[in-house]
């Protein structure tokens, strides 16, 4: 079955930039790799696994997802990453918090590899709201954002100097 080349400015599969997406994430510490998956995957063809992402190209549906994925893993403190998908982790997993954290991870990694944000925001995910999270950051309403920073990816200070003001990040991982 070959799986369809699309434009990269479109959020469907797109195989260029799925590739591109595997090599910011191995780039950032988060490694991605390439196996079989089934059908019980929360989202198509890929799974966060201990301190990265699964993924099945022939089931994966949209590479932003794994962007998003990628930021569950991203945003879990160092001691339980280990833990992720495993019988170990404790507790809920992600928990609200950390899907705030992973969507504004997720909205810093497109803006810093240059590429539009419905790639990950696009409209069959989110709940519909991907348009909506697109345009609340536009306006630089970026909910989450002061437990982002209390995470240490960025600050949240007015006063802070560019680079470390989101969307820039101060480190990829927690």
């Amino acid at each position: 079955m070959a799986i369809p080349t699309k434009s990269s400015a479109t959020p469907e599969y797109d195989v260029e930039m799925l590739d591109r997406i595997v090599a910011f994430l191995n780039s950032v510490g988060i490694p991605v790799t390439e196996t079989q998956l089934d059908d019980a995957c929360f989202l198509p063809g890929m799974l966060p696994k201990e301190n990265g992402v699964l993924i099945d190209r022939a089931r994966l549906k949209y590479p932003g997802d794994l962007l998003h994925e990628a930021g569950h893993v991203a945003v879990t403190e160092a001691h339980f990453r280990p833990l992720i998908g495993t019988p170990e982790m404790p507790g809920r997993w992600p928990n609200q918090g950390e899907e705030f954290g992973a969507i504004l991870w997720s909205y810093a990694a497109v803006r810093a590899m240059g590429i539009p944000a419905e790639v990950v925001f696009h409209g069959d995910g989110y709940k519909g709201d991907g348009e909506w999270l697109i345009e609340q950051f536009e306006k630089k309403n970026y909910i989450g954002l002061p437990l982002f920073a209390w995470m240490g990816f960025c600050s949240a200070e007015e006063n802070a100097d560019e680079q470390s003001r989101f969307p820039n990040v101060l480190k990829w991982l927690r």
